[in-house]
């Protein structure tokens, strides 16, 4: 049987891409809110100290740990030692606070911060070449994850080069399992038009970590329809989180409990605080999830 544990990502409650949104709110609260609805640890945040020593104290004070935390990768388009080195003080910062995964995203050519770009029509695609230092570059840093017992998991992303289930088969089949395992998210897999019961059945084994958030069909429609950019896509409301929403996460992911698989189901779903109260939701997701996976 699986080793699950659960958390919440702070981007409910100040959000990375836009920080105007929830820019009122401490990472004290955050980590409080996330330790009050039943939460195990969390992601890192834009609010979170640096210090991984001022950090780690605030987390033991509530009983939770830091998970995983996203690094942006530029392999495709930057310096590879320049991103080694990058990657490798990251690294660092993580083992110091005990987290267990890297999940790394490529942003060359990426568009998901721009909001004069249409999210489904402008998104980007890499060169034969471009596939090449990608997959050598994820290979070389899983190593380096590995050096401080840190796996490595590519989070497949909305608005970037690896989108799409034939991008998505691409990384994989150009990666050494045992170096780079799929983060896999079921939100940007439903706003993509991807199916989420393919990857987990294709990629069992693989899987490193798992991001659970759902998406408002409604608003993905209307996405399409206009040209949203992914920004626009959120404040729109295109995401909410697991319990809130029409998908049945339980037929998606009894196989990933089912199996041996060990590590965190991170609940993240990025909404403007304003309309949507963090707490609230981060407390719908919690009770969902205990309801129907039984995790």
């Amino acid at each position: 049987m699986s080793k699950i544990e659960v958390g919440c990502a702070p981007i409910a409650w100040v959000n990375d891409d836009m920080p105007s949104l929830g820019a009122e709110t401490t990472y004290q609260q955050i980590l409080s809110e996330v330790a009050l609805a039943g939460y195990a640890g969390t992601e890192i945040g834009n609010k979170y100290p640096k210090d991984a020593q001022v950090l780690k104290h605030e987390l033991d004070l509530r009983g939770i740990r830091i998970a995983a935390a996203w690094f942006s990768a530029f392999l495709t388009t930057g310096d590879f030692e320049e991103e080694k080195a990058r990657f490798i003080e990251f690294r660092d910062y993580l083992h110091a606070l005990g987290a267990d995964c890297i999940n790394i995203a490529e942003q060359g050519h990426s568009i998901q911060g721009m909001r004069d770009k249409s999210v489904f029509a402008d998104k980007p695609s890499f060169t034969d070449e471009e596939w090449d230092r990608l997959a050598r570059g994820l290979n070389e840093l899983g190593d380096v994850a590995a050096e401080k017992g840190l796996r490595l998991a590519y989070h497949h992303h909305m608005g970037t080069g690896v989108q799409t289930t034939e991008e998505i088969d691409r990384l994989m089949a150009a990666t050494d399992p045992s170096k780079v395992k799929l983060l896999l998210d079921v939100g940007h897999l439903k706003f993509s038009g991807e199916d989420p019961n393919y990857f987990v059945a294709k990629y069992l084994d693989r899987i490193g970590h798992v991001h659970l958030k759902d998406v408002r069909e409604d608003v993905v429609a209307r996405v399409k329809a206009e040209g949203m950019s992914f920004l626009d896509a959120i404040l729109a409301g295109a995401f909410t989180v697991p319990g809130d929403g029409a998908t049945d996460f339980k037929a998606i992911l009894q196989p990933v409990v089912d199996s041996d698989y060990e590590g965190w189901f991170l609940v993240e779903a990025e909404q403007d605080p304003a309309i949507a109260n963090p707490l609230e939701y981060a407390l719908i997701a919690r009770a969902y999830l205990r309801e129907q996976l039984g995790v």
